[in-house]
């Protein structure tokens, strides 16, 4: 069997030797699980019998914590309140050998995110956060952690979840400095900031998140390819990995090129953390030396992966080369979207 160059090649034996830096706003997922025997007599809801609870790194703790079982060195930056919830997260990363230097304590509560499950199902979903503005004060400190680290990483992960961590103050501060140190720079966009992600390295929306970027619903592939083509010239980045879903993935480069990459996923139990997971992948492949294409298509083979497990879960180096070998050779796809414009 001719072996791919994503492990022939020695990307994914790669990823032990990269430094990570992910900037975002960090969350603690937690999970309750029970059983479902009857419905309340008060409303017509299920009555859940808890049998354990468990808590899990979400948002850019997540991504943090997808590069980390990838084997690479990651830190983060962020904000966790103080609280118990925070003091937990912050534990809940050490743990997982994530540098937690660059986390700050702010008065803000820590969001939490907390999910209902029985028999396998999720029942409901309660969020605690607060998204106030943040004081300029810490936005300077936020600025002066991600500078001071900037030097002994590869690549800068930028995860916006909308929670206030990711500022105009923060990203024109950041993105010029890193790029200036030719520094790989991927986001994880939030639609409402498109217009501050200019001039960086990849970003890697879903279909909502880019349709919301070009004010309209991408239904179509060639309203897929309009989108994708409107992002990359008006960001003047070098690429876009859309992700659509059951659909796969379509990727944008600077230059015209664009490529179709169908799902790899055999089963799909959840998809919660799927996106942190792409990003988290495509980063690591590309300071492996991936083409953008290779990266994609990797990211795309852990994403597989991450949706056929429950809960936000994470891919190890193991999973991810038995996955890609069976596939042999990563060969340009045959999918290429053709423009119907």
């Amino acid at each position: 069997m001719t072996t791919p160059p994503a492990v022939g090649g020695g990307i994914v034996p790669r990823f032990g030797r990269a430094k990570i830096l992910v900037v975002g706003d960090l969350i603690l997922d937690e999970f309750v699980w029970g059983k479902v025997h009857r419905i309340s007599p008060e409303a017509p809801v299920p009555v859940v019998w808890v049998q354990s609870e468990s808590v899990m790194p979400g948002g850019a703790a997540n991504v943090a914590n997808n590069i980390s079982a990838l084997g690479a060195q990651v830190s983060v930056v962020g904000l966790v309140g103080e609280d118990r919830w925070g003091a937990r997260l912050v534990e809940e990363l050490a743990s997982r050998q994530v540098q937690t230097s660059g986390i700050l304590r702010s008065p803000r509560p820590t969001t939490v995110k907390t999910r209902v499950i029985a028999h396998h199902q999720q029942v409901v979903r309660v969020d605690r956060e607060q998204r106030a503005a943040l004081a300029p004060g810490l936005i300077d400190r936020l600025i002066r952690a991600v500078t001071e680290r900037l030097a002994e990483v590869d690549a800068v992960i930028i995860e916006d979840y909308g929670k206030g961590v990711i500022t105009r103050q923060l990203l024109e501060a950041v993105i010029p400095l890193a790029k200036r140190r030719r520094k790989i720079v991927t986001v994880d966009p939030k639609e409402e900031h498109f217009d501050l992600y200019r001039r960086v390295t990849a970003l890697t929306p879903n279909r909502a998140e880019a349709g919301e970027a070009v004010g309209r619903e991408l239904e179509s592939d060639a309203d897929v390819i309009q989108a994708g083509e409107e992002i990359l010239r008006r960001l003047q980045c070098e690429g876009v990995l859309m992700t659509l879903g059951e659909d796969g993935m379509c990727l944008f480069e600077r230059g015209g090129r664009r490529t179709r990459i169908p799902t790899v996923a055999q089963e799909v139990f959840d998809v919660a953390g799927a996106g942190d997971t792409v990003i988290a992948t495509f980063t690591l492949a590309l300071a492996g030396g991936a083409t953008m294409e290779q990266a994609a298509r990797i990211a795309n083979h852990a994403a597989g992966l991450v949706v056929g497990k429950l809960g936000v879960a994470v891919v190890t180096p193991l999973e991810l080369v038995a996955t890609l070998v069976p596939h042999g050779p990563l060969k340009p796809s045959s999918r290429v979207l053709k423009n119907r414009r």
